[in-house]
Order: structure tokens, then sequence, then C-alpha cells
């Protein structure tokens, strides 16, 4: 279970591991900045939040420090 209660999956990367959370467009209400391309995604837009899950200071500060990415920033950052 990821911070907040919500459920997200956790998945592993080069990098270490991540909760992945699937944003739908109707859920999307506002703007952010895609930390990939750094272009912005529109509200209304379905994307990707990500945040450690491996973060040594816990689950909690690593969901501080989340990020929204583009879908497609997501995949190919991998």
């Amino acid at each position: 279970m990821a911070p907040g209660g919500l459920t997200s999956a956790r998945v592993k990367r080069r990098d270490g591991e991540y909760y992945v959370r699937h944003i739908s467009g109707l859920a999307a209400t506002k703007e952010y900045v895609c930390p990939a391309c750094t272009t912005p995604i529109s509200i209304g837009t379905a994307h990707i939040v990500a945040w450690r899950a491996d973060w040594i200071f816990g689950d909690d500060s690593a969901a501080s420090e989340r990020r929204h990415w583009h879908t497609h920033c997501w995949r190919i950052s991998a």
C-alpha cells in the first residue's frame, strides 16, 4: 500500500524501485511539468505519478518527492 492509503504498483527500474500510479485524464486537474522532457502535462491528460519505493528516509518522505511524468516519457526512461 502506498502512502496515503492509495494503491499503486511497485516496479523495479535500473536505478531502484518505484511506486507508480496511473492518473486518468478525468483525474488530472492540475498542470505539471514532466521531469524527463520538461514540457507541461496539461490538465485532462492521462499520465504517471512515480516516487521511490526504496527511499532511505521512508515512504512518506518519498511521496513528498513524487513526480508527474508523461506516460511515454516514463516508459522510455526505464
